[in-house]
């Protein structure tokens, strides 16, 4: 494990492993830097490839008060520490980071994104405008497996029964563990997941919109949107795939478009 120290001094811990041009990995909701090791290691041998925790999780630092800007600088001291400039690949709200990095004209290469968050019109139900402020609220009272299970079923739309399926999962107290930046992503993907056209249609750099062919339609949407709004930007539909690709077929396309 190294370290980068953040504008706000924020330490965020990241790995780098390979041999070749700097890619970072920026992950999703409630995952830290562990859960980008298979793409890692399926990608070393042609890239430099970087996984940090984002703020707050695993081994990074967690400086209050939060705001989205931070996790933007966050991942700038990640690329300042592969050089001065790198490609950046996100998935999820991953993906909206580095869509907004790049935005702002941090110096990314190219871009790719698998199915950030954002809900067109018209697609779903918006999640309710006080459930950020009431996620809050529970992570407050101590209330971590409440705040999993409701972002889940009221933000990602899971049915209920899948999410107390999950519950007895090895993976729920890794989630249950991070439960406290779950209001962080109502901050970072803004009120309603409104998609920022405005900003996205500014983007100049190589971005690549990837999506599953066995997602929701909302998150299809999202991605065809995106790809829709942003200047010359490409979209691959991975079919049978859903939010969590297979890793074997998600690499060689991350790996062509990167080359």
């Amino acid at each position: 494990m190294e370290q980068a120290k953040s504008a706000d001094g924020t330490t965020i811990a990241f790995d780098r492993t390979g041999d070749g041009p700097a890619l970072i990995l920026v992950n999703g909701a409630l995952s830290d830097r562990a859960a980008g090791i298979p793409l890692a290691e399926l990608l070393a041998p042609t890239f430099t490839v970087y996984r940090y925790d984002r703020r707050g999780r695993g081994s990074s630092g967690d400086t209050a008060p939060y705001a989205a800007e931070r996790e933007i600088e966050d991942l700038g001291a990640i690329i300042a520490e592969a050089g001065g400039s790198a490609s950046v690949y996100g998935h999820s709200s991953g993906g909206v980071i580095g869509l907004e990095a790049v935005a702002r004209k941090l110096p990314i290469t190219r871009l790719a994104v698998y199915e950030p968050p954002y809900i067109v019109e018209g697609d779903r139900t918006v999640p309710a405008p006080d459930l950020g402020a009431r996620l809050g609220d529970l992570v407050s009272s101590g209330h971590r497996g409440e705040v999993v299970k409701t972002f889940l079923t009221e933000a990602v739309g899971m049915p209920p029964a899948v999410v107390a399926q999950m519950e007895s999962s090895p993976a729920w107290p890794a989630m249950e563990a991070m439960a406290h930046t779950i209001p962080y992503e109502f901050d970072l993907v803004g009120n309603g997941n409104g998609m920022p056209t405005g900003r996205l249609a500014t983007i100049q750099v190589p971005t690549l919109a990837v999506d599953g062919g066995a997602s929701p339609d909302w998150a299809r949407n999202s991605v065809r949107e995106v790809a829709a709004v942003i200047p010359g930007a490409r979209r691959i539909t991975l079919e049978g795939q859903t939010h969590g690709a297979d890793v074997k077929v998600l690499a060689p396309v991350l790996e062509e478009f990167f080359s």
